[in-house]
């Protein structure tokens, strides 16, 4: 299941702006295959960042996933073509930023994320009360 949609993606662009990043045949309407790569190339770069700490692929998508697809895809479909716009530059590198510090724990994926999967990998001890200690020992 891809986090973002072309419908997303097309919130964020304009119609004829998605024709010329897609329309490798100019045949003059938008090329879905060319949208469904970036989005999938767009999720596969989440996922390497979110996979060391969440299990992916996300189901549901959280919605600060979501509007990281359609960033990472737009600068994508932009990337195909002579580059991307410094808006776009600059978006997509604040998702990187974002989904950095996702990974290192400094932000979570927001309220409707899934649960954290166990990043340490440690050695847990439990046991009984304590039988010997200071208090117990007193007077020895």
């Amino acid at each position: 299941m891809a986090y973002c949609t072309q419908a997303d993606i097309l919130a964020q662009l304009a119609e004829t702006t998605l024709v010329q990043l897609t329309d490798d045949n100019d045949v003059g309407i938008v090329d879905t295959d060319v949208v469904a790569r970036a989005i999938a190339d767009a999720d596969e770069e989440i996922d390497g960042y979110c996979g060391g700490r969440y299990t992916v692929p996300f189901s549901p998508v959280p919605g600060i996933v979501r509007k990281a697809s359609v960033d990472i895809a737009v600068y994508n479909l932009y990337s195909r073509r002579k580059g991307a716009p410094e808006d776009r530059v600059t978006r997509y590198n604040n998702t990187i930023r974002l989904l950095k510090d996702v990974s290192r724990g400094v932000v979570t994926l927001g309220a409707d994320a899934p649960s954290a999967t166990n990043t340490e990998h440690g050695v847990d001890f439990t046991g009984g009360t304590r039988r010997f200690s200071r208090d117990t020992l007193k007077g020895f």
